[in-house]
């Protein structure tokens, strides 16, 4: 039977590469964004453009939207990445960061809790650079910090989730050639997509809570 994904921040990049994989798989994607695509809407998904999940207006307009379609996989995705070294703290942006790949995340995932059964998953795209044991370069604190909020986030959301039989996946996808980045990755949209579909595959109540690199590496907290 076809799942329900919900994948939030799906215009483009991973969202958009994951997007095309489950809806290739023959699973109901429901694509979230700000603004939609050609490349989205080419896709075939359901689209819901207009939310900014940094918004409360928004994310309860998108918790209306959803009233009663149960979700199978919640994928939040959507997040953003500036620049800061100490020279150059630009506080505006380590603030930012914080809402969109910290709080947004958790704020998806309160408002669509009525939406998840047992068995649902929840997959949260973070960054090894939220790793503080993996930090040996320093710098892009807003990033770092705002990533590191999110694991922390996550795992509290997998103890409390896991009474009602939903697990939770921390997951990093690797170094990506996206915008973000300015295509600067080692990795696709398409192979980190495949690569954390795997782990969302492999996803259960007995390995919930793990930080997990999208190749299968357990990272370090």
């Amino acid at each position: 039977m076809a799942k329900t994904v919900l994948i939030t921040g799906a215009n483009r990049g991973i969202g958009l590469a994951l997007t095309n994989l489950y809806q290739q798989r023959g699973e109901r994607v429901i694509a979230v964004c700000r603004n939609s695509s050609e490349a989205l809407a080419a896709t075939g998904a359901h689209v819901i453009a207009g939310i900014d999940v940094t918004a409360p207006d928004s994310i309860q307009q998108l918790k209306k939207a959803l009233a009663g379609k149960p979700i199978d996989i919640l994928i939040n995705n959507a997040g953003i990445l500036r620049n800061e070294t100490l020279d150059d703290l630009n506080y505006a942006d380590i603030h930012q960061q914080f809402l969109v790949n910290a709080i947004a995340p958790l704020r998806v995932v309160d408002a669509l809790q009525a939406n998840l059964k047992a068995g649902s998953k929840l997959a949260l795209i973070t960054s090894r650079m939220g790793s503080i044991a993996d930090n040996s370069s320093g710098g892009f604190y807003g990033y770092r910090m705002s990533k590191a909020a999110l694991n922390a986030a996550g795992k509290s959301l997998a103890m409390d989730l896991a009474e009602r039989d939903i697990a939770v996946a921390i997951l990093h996808p690797g170094f990506v050639a996206t915008e973000m980045v300015g295509y600067a990755g080692d990795v696709s949209p398409e192979q980190a997509a495949s690569n954390l579909i795997a782990r969302i595959d492999a996803l259960n109540i007995s390995n919930t809570g793990t930080f997990w690199h999208a190749n299968g590496e357990v990272l370090p907290w």
